[in-house]
């Protein structure tokens, strides 16, 4: 069966069939895998509890649908190319054959360091090849993959080691990101002294420095390799087991990890993957997102390779060694679909056109964005300097918790409306609700985002702790999975993301609690509490603006701020620190000791005439220091 949708007409009739009878649409689509044993049940759910089981009692191994079963076909074609930071130095290329042994070598050397089915393993590396390769190797021998973002701290990291209860840690000695090199394991190792489940760490030199290595801990990733076999069988897997965890902010304090599963994500990353970017057989496809963030772990890795794509892997960032970086490499590899952030986007803008102009970019075909809704100006400079008004644009909406895109364009067969994400994906049923909880069917309205029904790829659980996945995302609305988005759709049927409506903030595409912020910045010791909200940023669309109140009022301010920011920093990772910090003597609080946010991101948005009804405060006096003292 062919995957992809060739037309808007054959989209809306595959939509209505795919809505009539999810199950026998998706079992159509999943026939086209190879399972080791055919399942029994398409899919069984209760969004109450929540319990979502997809393919049930079918036994595989993604690994064998990204790998093996191309190896006839197409064994000699291009699975992965990886660009290095540094223009000047040589990029890799890999066939499938060769990515396949490759796998299998790192597997059979997981094996021998002890890794198990089941076991969990922390990857915290650079944009290199063997990133890739270790999720491969880990989902192969049935080993649950979490790549935790190379920017986070030793804080970050080991409070994921932690939940995870993980067992390895597979790391490089440093990593290269434009003009610096950031030494990965000196963090691994400070994370490491409250971490006591890590029994082995394996290194990979890709700088060339020496890091301290821990006798009978800590192994270089050549000697683990050294003697493995290029076969290494894949585990069978049942259908619902474990396949990662990818930790995300919430509201609460606490990053909580999201699971997904072998069957179903495998079914719909694919699926997704071929209709979004119409990828064809001899397409290069390229996604600028990093592997620890879940776009590159379903459109870098797994989406392209189960579709047979030859895929596209970046170590550099957009400006170095200058901002024409991004249109450099897609003329010098030909690429054909090109899947990046608005914020980049955005930057790259500040900079002029010059830099876009000086290349052909002839070969592009299908421009995507993703992470945040994209504003106007910023879609159509994309448009016009970049796809020469001749590319669609998908602004695909979708999220850690759902696995793949759930709204979107698909590739030149959809119509386009600036910033707009578009129709729902076959099997998505998307409904506005409002604040009551009810559904608002016409069209030209605006509510909070939802879905009523299951999709192979949606989140099973919050590794550890059920009741948190049921609060956070089941909760809210009786039998409906909450986004915590607000949306529009206008007259024709198309959605809008207006963004978030809890408290998370969406910096360049990242998702952060406040609470998380909150509790770093709280525990600086001059602090007694602080309050962090969004507030509109050129470049990374939303920033991030604290009101701090301290033991007494600093005497230098900037150098408060200096400290601040330097724990943020410390506890969570360069992309939290505030933009904006505000010193205040007191927060606004209603009677009964709730923070009035909505009051603080008007005056963080510099619209202290919209603060709304100020009854329920405590203190209203504050508020007149605050917007003062607005920055």
């Amino acid at each position: 069966m062919e995957l992809k949708i060739n037309s808007f007409e054959e989209y809306k009739s595959t939509y209505a069939k795919s809505v009539e009878n999810p199950d026998a649409f998706w079992d159509e689509i999943a026939k086209t895998f190879v399972w080791k044993k055919p399942y029994s049940k398409v899919c069984e759910w209760d969004f109450t509890k929540p319990d979502v089981k997809w393919f049930l009692n079918g036994k595989l191994n993604i690994t064998e649908n990204a790998l093996d079963r191309h190896l006839e076909k197409r064994g000699n074609k291009l699975a992965l190319i990886w660009e290095p930071n540094d223009p000047k130095e040589r990029f890799v290329r890999l066939t499938y054959r060769e990515l396949y042994e490759q796998v299998c070598v790192f597997a059979n050397a997981l094996k021998n360091q002890g890794i198990k089915k089941g076991d969990r393993v922390i990857l915290y590396m650079p944009m290199i090849p063997e990133l890739a390769i270790a999720v491969l190797a880990c989902a192969r021998i049935g080993a649950v993959h979490s790549v935790v973002f190379a920017g986070f701290s030793a804080v970050a990291i080991a409070d994921r080691i932690q939940d995870a209860q993980a067992k390895m840690v597979i790391t490089a000695d440093g990593l290269n990101r434009g003009a610096k090199q950031v030494p990965l394991k000196r963090v691994v190792d400070e994370a490491l002294h409250t971490c006591p489940t890590i029994e082995k760490v394996i290194v990979y030199d890709c700088v060339g420095w020496s890091p301290n290595m821990v006798e009978g801990r800590d192994i270089w990733w050549t000697e683990a390799v050294k003697g493995m076999g290029k076969h290494c069988p894949a585990e069978e897997m049942d259908a619902e087991d474990l396949l990662f965890i990818l930790y995300t902010s919430g509201s609460t304090g606490k990053p909580k990890g999201v699971v997904h599963t072998h069957g179903g994500y495998m079914v719909y990353t694919a699926y997704s993957f071929q209709n979004v970017f119409q990828y064809t057989e001899s397409d290069i496809y390229w996604c600028t997102a990093d592997i620890g963030w879940i776009t590159g772990h379903s459109y870098i890795l797994y989406g392209p390779l189960l579709s047979g794509a030859t895929t596209m892997m970046f170590e550099g960032v957009p400006t170095y060694p200058d901002p024409g970086r991004f249109w450099q490499v897609c003329d010098k590899h030909g690429v054909n679909q090109f899947y990046t952030a608005p914020t980049a986007i955005r930057a790259l803008m500040a900079y002029g056109e010059d830099h876009v102009l000086s290349y052909s970019l002839d070969s592009l075909k299908v421009l995507g964005t993703v992470g945040e809704p994209i504003n106007v100006e910023a879609w159509q400079w994309y448009h016009i300097h970049v796809g020469k008004e001749k590319c669609p644009i998908v602004d695909t909406w979708w999220q850690t918790e759902t696995g793949g895109i759930m709204i979107s364009g698909l590739g030149q067969h959809s119509p386009m409306r600036p910033a707009h994400a578009g129709f729902p994906l076959p099997g998505i049923q998307p409904v506005l609700l409002n604040q009551q909880g009810e559904e608002i069917t016409e069209n030209g309205v605006e509510g909070y985002l939802c879905i009523k029904h299951p999709w192979p790829s949606i989140l099973r659980t919050t590794y550890g702790d059920h009741e948190r996945c049921r609060v956070t995302y089941f909760s809210h609305y009786k039998n409906h999975y909450f986004t915590g988005d607000g949306a529009k759709r206008d007259e024709n049927g198309m959605y809008r993301i207006i963004g978030r409506v809890d408290d998370v903030i969406n910096v360049s595409g990242h998702r952060f609690g406040t609470a998380e912020i909150e509790n770093a910045i709280n525990s600086n010791s001059h602090v007694v509490e602080s309050a962090v909200v969004g507030y509109p940023h050129d470049i990374k669309g939303q920033g991030i603006y604290a009101y701090v109140v301290c033991e007494k009022m600093p005497e230098d301010k900037e150098v408060a701020r200096a400290e601040i920011v330097e724990t943020v920093v410390e506890q969570i990772g360069k992309i939290a620190k505030p933009e904006k910090i505000q010193f205040v003597t007191g927060l606004p609080k209603t009677r009964s000791g709730k923070i009035m946010r909505r009051i603080l991101r008007k005056v963080a948005e510099g619209e202290p005439d919209k603060l709304g009804d100020t009854s329920t405060l405590l203190d209203p006096d504050l508020l007149d220091d605050i917007v003062k003292g607005a920055l």
